[in-house]
C-alpha cells in the first residue's frame, strides 16, 4: 500500500476506498504516538485487574543455558487464570491478572527471574529478526548476534551515561525488514555474513524513516562510527531530545521526509 499511496497520493487512495466500501470515511481523530517501545513491569488493565509485561530477548522463548524460559513460563501458566498476549516488539504480557492475585504472581515470577528487567533502556528498546540459521532469505546473523553488539555498544552507552534513556536499535539479516528497521534509530540491515548497513534518523515514537549512513560495515566499523555519535549525543541533545531527532538535528543524516525521500543521499 506504500508505494501505491506514494505513486498517487493520498487523496486519489482514499477515493479508491470510499468507492469500494460504498461510503465516506469520517474526518480523522485526534491521536499521538508517544512512545515506540514496551511499558514493562506491571500496568493497570481494566478494573481490577493489571498486566505484567516482561522482557524476552528478540521474542525467542526457549531453555538456554543457565536460563530455562521456557519452563519458567510453564510454570506461570500452569498458575495464571488470565490471557497471555505477544507484544509488537517480541515481548510477552501476563495479562488480566486479578489485583488480589498480583502478589502471588509477582512472587512466582521472582522465583524464575522473570521479573528481571535491569537492563539498559538500548537493550528494552532493541528487536531482530530470526535471521540465520532459521530464515534462507539471511544474508548475516540477527537474532544470534544482536544481543552480542548490544554488550558492546552498552559499554559505551554506559561511559556517555545513557543507561536509562531509550534508543531503539533494530537489526535483520536481509533488506526484508521484518524487525521493521527502517523506522529506527538505529538499525543494521544484513548484506553480507558479518556485514550490516547502518541506518540512523528513524523517529523514536516510530513516525518517520530513517536513512542510509554507511554501507557494508563490521562490527569493528560499527563501534568505529557509532562511539563518538553516541558520546555527541550525549553531551549536545537538547532537554528531551531523541537521538532519531538529534542526528538529524546535527547533521549527521539528512532526514526522510516521505517514503520517496528513503533513498536520495
Amino acid at each position: 500500500m506504500k508505494y501505491t499511496v506514494d505513486d498517487h497520493g493520498m487523496d486519489w487512495w482514499r477515493e479508491q476506498v470510499e468507492d469500494r466500501l460504498g461510503f465516506k470515511f469520517e474526518p480523522e481523530r485526534p491521536y499521538e504516538f508517544k512512545r515506540n517501545g514496551d511499558r514493562y513491569g506491571w500496568t493497570d488493565s481494566v478494573p481490577g485487574f493489571k498486566n505484567f509485561t516482561m522482557f524476552v530477548q528478540n521474542g525467542r522463548i526457549a531453555n538456554f543455558p543457565g536460563n530455562p524460559l521456557k519452563d519458567s513460563l510453564v510454570e506461570v501458566a500452569k498458575a495464571h487464570t488470565g490471557t497471555f498476549r505477544m507484544t509488537c516488539n517480541g515481548h510477552l504480557v501476563v495479562a488480566d491478572v486479578k489485583d488480589e492475585d498480583v502478589p502471588k504472581m509477582q512472587a512466582l515470577l521472582a522465583k524464575h527471574k522473570l521479573d528481571n528487567l535491569d537492563y539498559s533502556a538500548l537493550r528494552l528498546h532493541s528487536m531482530a529478526c530470526a535471521a540465520l540459521p532459521t530464515c534462507g532469505l539471511a544474508m548475516a546473523e540477527s537474532e544470534r548476534y544482536l544481543p552480542r553488539l548490544i554488550d558492546l555498544l552498552d559499554k559505551i552507552i554506559e561511559e556517555a551515561g545513557l543507561r536509562q534513556d531509550a534508543i531503539v536499535i533494530r537489526m535483520t539479516g536481509c533488506p526484508n525488514g521484518c524487525a521493521r528497521p527502517y523506522n529506527a534509530e538505529i538499525a543494521f540491515v544484513g548484506k553480507a555474513p558479518g556485514a550490516y548497513n547502518l541506518y540512523l534518523g528513524g523517529g523514536h515514537n516510530g513516525n518517520r524513516l530513517n536513512k542510509i549512513y554507511r554501507e557494508t560495515v563490521t562490527e569493528d566499523q560499527i563501534l568505529e562510527l557509532l562511539t563518538p555519535i553516541i558520546k555527541q549525543y550525549a553531551l549536545e541533545r537538547n532537554d528531551g531530545e531523541h537521538f532519531g531527532d538529534f542526528v538529524i538535528r546535527k547533521g549527521i543524516i539528512k532526514e526522510t521526509i516521505e517514503g520517496k525521500d528513503f533513498h536520495s543521499l
